[in-house]
């Protein structure tokens, strides 16, 4: 054998290396992808509230019921289907989730009245329940070992990346395009038929094992070396998720109680700024200690609060958009902290599931204080359940710092260093 023919000979294992990382790029480009959309087809209707009310004469109380549909079917999800995935494999599960989820905007194109909304926005939760365990847990598997921590980071900036890019391009298509609410719908059904196609050409990242339909039954499976992290970040996760859920259900409205002349659009970018300003922080903070990125955050809320009090107490829409900011700062620092704090050192059979765990928890802080906060304004006001909102979710923060200070005093110096 020549001296050439060696060499090309020696050349093809690296040749066949590169495709496979260039493959695995892809995939998790993809996977990415994945989370970012289902996150943005979330928020998408966030600007669009202002427009059903108008049009069909919603109350506050029926939109967060709308937004709380969505969110407590995505629960039901989590609880049955979460840890699927570890057992089917991610593609077959992603693949129907994405269609689902397709049919999903469709509906909500076609809605025209609130009964149509609400069981969209369950078949809605139903798919980015079972979708978002999945692509993240994907997203897990696909970590390079040179760059560790990536998957970590993704997991945390792709959906508020998304639920950003939702609510622009849905604030965007009311001012300017001739049907806001079928248009968003449309477009964001063929990015899912889209990706559904492209996850049947990737490879399979998990190895499908027995016990598919025993993880069916509801529960909530936290593996011994996450659940300390939960238990400390837990509260953290809890108060800035709720106030997600207030800026994501009411923030329109509330920017209405205190500018009554601002344009439409005004409404639906309170919660832009508020998931713009979580990407930029997850960013910005991807090299900071998950502990202490986690305690930041949970600090931030107690001015994002006072700022929301203001706003309504004469200060106007810059305190509220200063506030929703401090949010977005607080959501994002609390986010990328506590899944750093929970993902570090998982089996690859626990992902799935303990992703599920975390989202059950986000999206329950989400929706039920949402929930009760609509029902309020019905007897006491926006403006006096708003009160109590910001100051309940002070409150939480308060405690959040506690039981984080807490538990890095009372952790091992040798063991959960992740922690810290």
């Amino acid at each position: 054998m020549s001296s050439a023919t060696s060499d090309a000979a020696a050349q093809r294992p690296s040749s066949a290396a590169r495709s496979c990382t260039a493959n695995r790029a892809a995939s998790f480009t993809l996977d990415a992808s994945i989370l970012a959309a289902l996150l943005a087809a979330s928020s998408a209707p966030t600007p669009l509230y202002p427009l059903y009310q108008d049009q069909w004469g919603l109350t506050a109380l029926t939109i967060t019921v709308v937004f709380s549909a969505y969110a407590l079917t995505l629960l039901v999800a989590l609880l049955t289907v979460g840890s699927l995935s570890d057992h089917l494999g991610r593609r077959p599960v992603l693949v129907g989730a994405l269609v689902l989820e397709a049919a999903s905007m469709l509906l909500l194109a076609s809605a025209d009245g609130a009964g149509l909304l609400i069981a969209a926005r369950i078949l809605q939760g139903a798919a980015t329940g079972a979708a978002t365990s999945a692509s993240g847990a994907a997203l897990l598997d696909l970590e390079d070992p040179r760059r560790p921590g990536r998957s970590a980071l993704t997991n945390s900036i792709a959906p508020v990346a998304g639920m950003a890019a939702g609510v622009l391009v849905a604030t965007l298509l009311v001012r300017f395009a001739p049907a806001p609410t079928a248009t968003v719908y449309a477009l964001l059904a063929a990015l899912f038929a889209t990706q559904a196609i492209a996850v049947t050409f990737t490879p399979e990242t998990a190895r499908p094992h027995a016990g598919a339909l025993r993880s069916l039954r509801p529960q909530i499976a936290v593996p011994p070396s996450a659940r300390r992290a939960l238990l400390a970040a837990g509260t953290a996760v809890a108060a800035v998720w709720a106030l997600g859920g207030f800026y994501s259900s009411l923030g329109p409205a509330l920017v209405r109680l205190v500018a009554p002349d601002a344009p439409l659009a005004a409404g639906g970018m309170v919660f832009f700024t508020v998931s713009a300003a979580a990407a930029l922080t997850v960013w910005t903070l991807r090299r900071t200690a998950p502990f202490a990125a986690a305690t930041g955050g949970a600090l931030a809320v107690i001015p994002s609060a006072a700022l929301s009090l203001l706003g309504l107490h004469g200060a106007g829409l810059p305190a509220v958009y200063g506030g929703a900011a401090l949010a977005g700062v607080a959501f994002g620092a609390v986010s990328q902290g506590a899944l750093r704090m929970m993902l570090t050192s998982l089996d690859k059979g626990d992902r799935a599931a303990t992703l599920a765990a975390y989202y059950v928890l986000s999206y329950l802080s989400m929706s039920l204080p949402a929930i009760a906060a609509g029902a309020a304004t019905q007897h006491v006001g926006l403006r006096t359940a708003s009160h109590t909102y910001a100051l309940a979710a002070a409150l939480l923060a308060v405690a959040a710092v506690a039981a984080l200070t807490a538990s890095r005093r009372t952790a091992p110096h040798t063991a959960d260093d992740h922690l810290r």
